[in-house]
């Protein structure tokens, strides 16, 4: 493992910790994306999306552009939620325009029964680039490793790529619930050692996303998604070479049931844009940091609206004190239509503004 520069700016740990900052530190989910022209040229290069993800040197390329161009706090793993998936062998592909695909989906007992857990050697170009880019990034923001949900990859799984409906994975869960509890359970064990690989390899923080929690009844998200979260929490390094990893969980939809996601045992909880971010640290008060919230479609507003919006998050939120903590993101990925130019206005406005307000 090759040493790693020290860190020259740990403001978004210090505020997942819920430690005082000089500002309220931001970076966006999907930032290394495709909004910006230097990623298409590059995935251009790669010939596809998943040649890109699985090449080390070019996943960690994508993964600075952003912070070449944005003073952001923190970088993320340029990867996708659906290696571990591949790796079991369900035939992942991506076709142009259509999203994710499964050659094999898990759609009757026999190919339950037949999953297990990858072998973590066949995603060793995901530990390779974690170390790239860490050695890359010099110290300058930590690098976060990231995994989707058991339940949210459980959805790939079974429907065998995207859906508007989620019929068929949420019919198995009511028909045989059995089978769902298998899937889920391989999927957190295969979740944990992917995120501790991770840690390993040098990820710094870790992110489980949960898109697909809010598709669920109550009752059922808390038996279906957020138990197996918490299983992968309890599986997961949170400190290597002295140093603390936190976790941050986000449940797109996951608002009404903060309460019980506060005390997963995770550092920090995001937040999508429907929730009241004054209400939700209320709510929490000193068990987690919040992380969010601002409505991605915000950026296709003018400067102005952007900062107008930024300042609205940053005062609903209110002067960070001890124990609580808050990083600015998005309430969801950023769209792949954002002008450039308004991720200078977010990131420059999240800065200003929060070391005003900290006066």
């Amino acid at each position: 493992m090759p040493s790693f520069a020290p860190l020259k700016n740990d403001t978004f740990l210090r505020a997942l910790m819920r430690q005082p900052t000089d500002y309220t530190p931001v970076w966006l989910m999907r930032q290394a994306g495709r909004y910006l022209p230097e990623y298409r040229a590059t995935r251009a290069r790669a010939g596809s999306f998943l040649a890109l993800a699985k090449n080390p040197e070019m996943a960690t390329e994508v993964t600075l552009q952003p912070l070449d161009r944005y003073p952001l706090d923190a970088a993320i793993l340029f990867s996708d939620i659906l290696t571990i998936p591949d790796a079991m062998g369900l035939g992942l592909s991506f076709a142009e325009g259509e999203g994710p695909r499964f050659a094999h989906p898990l759609r009757d007992e026999k190919a339950v029964m037949a999953l297990q857990q990858p072998d973590l050697s066949s995603l060793q170009y995901v530990f390779d680039a974690v170390t790239q880019i860490r050695v890359a990034l010099q110290g300058r923001v930590p690098l976060i490793g990231f995994s989707g949900s058991p339940w949210t990859l459980a959805c790939y799984m079974v429907e065998g790529g995207g859906s508007d409906d989620f019929r068929t994975v949420k019919a198995m869960l009511y028909n045989r619930p059995d089978l769902m509890h298998r899937i889920l359970s391989i999927n957190a064990a295969s979740v944990a050692a992917y995120l501790n690989a991770q840690v390993d390899a040098g990820a710094q923080a870790l992110m489980i996303f949960d898109t697909w929690g809010g598709a669920l009844a109550d009752g059922v998200y808390q038996r279906f998604s957020l138990d197996y979260m918490k299983e992968v929490i309890r599986l997961t390094k949170r400190e290597h070479n002295g140093q603390r990893i936190p976790l941050i969980v986000f449940t797109k939809g996951g608002g009404l049931w903060l309460d019980q996601i506060a005390d997963s045992g995770a550092d920090a909880v995001g937040l999508d844009w429907t929730v009241n971010l004054a209400a939700a640290r209320a709510k929490v008060g000193d068990r987690v940091a919040l992380q969010g919230n601002l409505d991605p479609v915000v950026l296709f507003a003018g400067a102005d609206q952007i900062r107008q919006e930024v300042r609205g998050v940053l005062e609903s939120f209110g002067r960070p004190g001890p124990g609580s903590g808050h990083v600015f993101n998005l309430g969801h990925g950023i769209s792949q239509f954002t002008p450039p130019e308004a991720v200078t206005e977010l990131v420059q406005a999240v800065h200003a503004i929060s070391r005003e307000l900290r006066k």
